[in-house]
């Protein structure tokens, strides 16, 4: 019999994972000694602090980047199929949003294998039901262009859109260029657009905020080097 496939949510940052990550997912990841990560530095750290008694040393860590083709996944797929569970692990959050386990995912499907996604937190879903934005028509555009004049387009685009069919816009960028983006919404975007700033979700320090692009112009603070996600939408 085939192995299961468990995606594994990793935690937005903080040293805690004990309200992060619920302790039923803590067992089955620290169950498994085969896992395809993002990073193994954040996936080895993330099963230290759920067991600091982990046997790293005992496990077995394939990287999957955004540029690791399904071939070279194969090694996991024959893994699985010796009757091994194997971990995706994320760098944060959920694995499969916005990271390459997708592709192994669509592979084990290929091959009739289990998939088991478990709980965990999302900044997405998090940024969704803390703006008061639309939450039954929305989307995800990952990061946006490093050029300014492409990146201001797109969020134009983003703007016509919420206005067009009011389904809510969530996007992010490196944190080193998140000043750009804002710098970029409060000069170009309309008086009346709505924005969502949710900032080190989950953590202690979390903010998320939803204004005006006219109220940010004066009330918008410093958010380099801080992981965040934004939103445009509609308040419901």
């Amino acid at each position: 019999m085939a192995g299961i496939l468990y995606l594994i949510p990793n935690t937005l940052g903080g040293e805690t994972t004990s309200d992060i990550i619920p302790a039923g997912v803590g067992e089955i990841a620290t169950q498994l000694r085969y896992f395809a990560v993002e990073d193994v530095k954040s996936a080895r750290r993330l099963l230290r602090k759920i067991d600091r008694t982990f046997p790293i040393d005992e496990s077995e860590f394939v990287v999957m980047t955004k540029n690791t083709t399904p071939p070279e996944l194969h090694k996991v797929i024959k893994v699985l199929k010796s009757g091994q569970n194997v971990g995706i692990l994320s760098e944060a959050g959920c694995a499969g949003i916005a990271d390459p386990g997708a592709v192994l995912v669509g592979l084990a499907h290929e091959n009739n294998i289990k998939v088991c996604p478990t709980v965990g937190p999302s900044s997405i879903l998090l940024t969704l039901i803390g703006s008061g934005f639309n939450g039954q028509q929305f989307a995800f555009s990952g990061y946006l262009p490093k050029e300014k004049k492409e990146r201001v387009r797109r969020l134009k685009d983003f703007e016509a859109k919420v206005r067009r069919t009011g389904e809510t816009q969530l996007f992010m960028d490196t944190p080193f260029r998140n000043m750009h983006v804002l710098e970029d919404m409060l000069n170009d975007l309309s008086d009346d657009t709505q924005l969502c700033i949710a900032s080190n979700l989950s953590l202690p320090t979390e903010n998320i905020q939803t204004k005006s692009i006219k109220d940010w112009r004066e009330h918008a603070y410093d958010i380099s080097k801080i992981p965040t996600m934004f939103a445009l939408g509609k308040i419901q």
